[in-house]
């Protein structure tokens, strides 16, 4: 295998330490929280006790001033160990940083600290029943009154982290007359008037992920909640674009790790299961498929820490940032598939990592812009624009 160069002896540190928090405080219960479809609210204030939270944020707002390669090894060792329940990602690494890029001081100050301390949980409402990959779409409104403050309504679905959030940053039309132009965003706290958390809604994976639907009815906001103030009002859609690279980034690095583990899981399975006299790993047919799915991870990988790098240098660009979510994606599902069917019987058996993994990567394709979506993206910047 190529020796990766992307971490140093300190990230590595950070790694094995990770490692130990999860031995302790995630692996043994994540299957409990499977069944109880949320995790305990208890691992995201451990979390923040040992650091493991908003590590890139400031340290003047509660953060560690690391660089992002301390969240990277944080996402590898997340989806090594399946622990898709953990909303440790979008909590530190999308909604702190649009609180961090393009928040008041008086809103980092308010907000940053409780986020990484675990105290406040965040999530992004993004996505709503009519409107998913195509933001533009977005019907919920924030319409400002005569006294300044803003009047939310609408709905979304689909919100990682909905139902324990605390703190959930809401795109929303501030003039929905000018399409993407009149989109801005908000910071909503759990509790406000007119602020409802439906159902934690049943999925084919993730199932220990508390993903919600969020409703607003007439929810009275004042103006200091406006992400940004007056002056980032109606550049909502701008400020998606500049962070989606990075989003997108972290499905790319999940999709990889995942899809390493479950050839790891594979290979120690085919070398001890026997079938005809002889373990499943020696049939020719095992061999080359186990070595062209190794040899597209690897490939995979090396193509995602060259993005790394770029991202660690303010480098990566939404088209690159595309190939890398779309392509590692399709890649963990042609994986899974392929890893499912080597295990036989057993890997369609819950109890089995595999075929649990197999469930959470469908959606991997789906969310952050659907792949149809980063081809889109991506032929545009080749100049092959459609209307």
């Amino acid at each position: 295998m190529i020796p990766r160069t992307l971490f140093n002896a300190d990230h590595e540190a950070f790694r094995d330490s990770f490692r130990r928090f999860m031995d302790k405080e995630i692996a043994p219960f994540h299957e409990a929280w499977e069944e109880q479809g949320y995790v305990d609210r208890e691992v995201w204030r451990k979390a923040g006790a040992n650091g493991f939270l908003c590590m890139t944020m400031p340290e003047a707002h509660g953060g560690a001033g690391a660089d992002k390669l301390y969240s990277v090894v944080q996402m590898e060792e997340l989806a090594r160990g399946g622990f898709t329940g953990i909303g440790y990602g979008l909590h530190s690494e999308i909604v702190a940083p649009y609180i961090l890029h393009y928040g008041t001081e008086a809103q980092k100050s308010k907000y940053l600290p409780l986020l990484a301390s675990g105290d406040m949980v965040g999530a992004i409402a993004m996505s709503e029943p009519a409107a998913g990959s195509d933001l533009q779409g977005v019907k919920t409104t924030a319409i400002q009154q005569a006294d300044g403050s803003y009047l939310l309504n609408g709905s979304k679905t689909f919100i990682t982290n909905g139902w324990h959030a605390d703190l959930v940053i809401v795109v929303a039309k501030t003039n929905p007359a000018a399409g993407a132009k009149g989109t801005s965003l908000f910071l909503l706290e759990s509790g406000t008037p007119g602020f409802e958390k439906g159902k934690r809604l049943k999925k084919l994976g993730l199932k220990a992920q508390d993903t919600s639907e969020l409703f607003f009815d007439n929810v009275k906001l004042p103006a200091e909640q406006l992400l940004g103030g007056a002056a980032q009002e109606n550049r909502g859609f701008v400020c998606l674009m500049e962070q989606l690279p990075w989003e997108r980034l972290q499905i790319a690095i999940g999709a990889v790790s995942s899809a390493q583990a479950a050839i790891d899981w594979t290979v120690d399975y085919v070398k001890e299961r026997k079938v005809f006299g002889q373990a499943v790993g020696a049939f020719q047919h095992t061999r080359y498929q186990l070595a062209e799915l190794q040899t597209q991870v690897q490939v995979a990988r090396v193509f995602v820490d060259k993005c790394c790098e770029l991202v660690s240098a303010d480098q990566l660009d939404t088209a690159t940032a595309s190939m890398a979510k779309y392509w590692c994606s399709d890649l963990q599902c042609q994986v899974m598939d392929a890893c499912v069917q080597l295990f036989g019987g057993y890997g369609y058996m819950w109890e089995y990592p595999i075929t649990r993994a197999y469930a959470d990567a469908r959606v991997q394709r789906i969310y952050g812009g659907t792949n149809e979506i980063m081809k889109e993206v991506i032929s545009r910047s080749m100049g092959l624009g459609g209307r």
